[in-house]
């Protein structure tokens, strides 16, 4: 006799809330990936890290069409001595940025291969006291030779001789005519030749964190022993050229390798616009201390944002924060307000050069016109 009480039938399902918005996964079918694109796309409809590579290449490519938005690059790590140099001119030649802000050791490292120097795999055998006294400098699996860095110096020096002494100096400005020195004295690909060649500034907001800001301090005291003048460096010129580039853009969209200093420094501007604005337009008054209409050409907002770094959010370091608790400093735009975010967790040796090789098959297959 049948058992009802064991009887299994439909009415007995656990009927699901019904979600409009709700985006259903698939397996990621290699038969049908031809190239990064398809490979990007089909992950953007996986799980974890893949996925957060998926939609990287999905914002990043929004923000590039965006004709409105002006695209800032933040760069820290070692990435050029890691041999993504070439990824920067990429981006660079292909319109895919606008302002770059970075470390200033990244800059110098890559002014080192751009001036047809090497950099080296570490061998392994060799003690760090040994490679100190053999003249090479490591950063994890990569040598830099100690001698690469006196010969940059040199070049340094005299790009330095042939500026204006009368101006004020900065890093954007000091970044350039070492971009023009790439171009009338190298061949080959470079950042800052480039940026030269693009109009793009190099901003480095650590300027003396770094072996030029060191060979600009010894430029200093040498022109001192020789009764000169010092040279004048001033970076709040930086901070103001780029709060202009940024107030007068109708959008704005961040792309970040790692965090420090450079993202820090390029996302603090719409917190910076604002207190000018409170202090300044509005004389601090009471009832105008948050900006309520939204066209207010003082209110600046991330919209569009893609970063690519390991360090998870616990540690409490901005490296590894949220584009949304950056939300809560009137950094960005919140998601409900419009906002895109993309956020991989990953060495960036591996993720951003799928993610560029995806988008820039994207804009030449539809020939967007940069």
């Amino acid at each position: 006799m049948e058992n009802k009480e064991n009887k299994i039938t439909l009415d007995n399902r656990h009927i699901a809330t019904k979600i409009s918005s709700i985006v259903p996964l698939e397996s990621l079918d290699l038969s049908k990936v031809n190239n990064f694109s398809d490979l990007a796309k089909g992950m953007s409809l996986t799980s974890f890290g893949g996925r957060q590579l998926g939609e990287a290449v999905d914002v990043l490519e929004a923000m590039i069409k965006d004709k409105d938005c002006l695209k800032v690059m933040t760069l820290s790590g070692a990435m050029t001595m890691a041999k993504m140099g070439l990824v920067i001119c990429d981006m660079i030649e292909n319109g895919m940025i606008d302002i770059i802000v970075s470390t200033g050791a990244l800059m110098a490292h890559g002014f080192v291969e751009s001036a047809g120097m090497i950099h080296y795999k570490n061998p392994g055998k060799f003690t760090d006291e040994e490679l100190y006294k053999m003249g090479y400098d490591r950063v994890y699996d990569t040598l830099e030779l100690e001698e690469n860095l006196d010969d940059a110096d040199a070049i340094f020096r005299n790009v330095l001789k042939n500026m204006d002494h009368n101006k004020i100096f900065s890093s954007h400005t000091i970044n350039r005519e070492l971009g023009r020195y790439l171009i009338e004295n190298t061949k080959g690909r470079g950042i800052l030749k480039s940026a030269f060649e693009h109009n793009i500034p190099v901003f480095v907001p650590a300027f003396s964190d770094s072996e030029f800001g060191l060979n600009f301090a010894m430029h200093n005291r040498e022109r001192k022993m020789k009764n000169l003048k010092p040279l004048v460096f001033d970076p709040f010129i930086d901070l103001e050229k780029y709060t202009d580039m940024v107030f007068n853009a109708k959008k704005m969209g961040i792309f970040t390798i790692g965090g420090g200093v450079p993202r820090n420094w390029a996302q603090q501007v719409g917190p910076y616009l604002d207190a000018l604005r409170f202090r300044f337009v509005d004389k601090e008054d009471p009832n105008k201390y948050f900006i309520k209409d939204k066209t207010n050409p003082y209110l600046k907002k991330f919209q569009y944002a893609v970063r690519i770094c390991p360090e998870p959010a616990h540690w409490g370091g901005l490296s590894g924060c949220t584009y949304s608790e950056g939300v809560s400093w009137g950094k960005f735009l919140s998601k409900n307000q419009g906002g895109r975010y993309a956020e991989v967790i990953c060495d960036a040796t591996i993720a951003w050069p799928i993610i560029v090789k995806a988008v820039l098959e994207r804009l030449d297959k539809n020939t967007i016109k940069l």
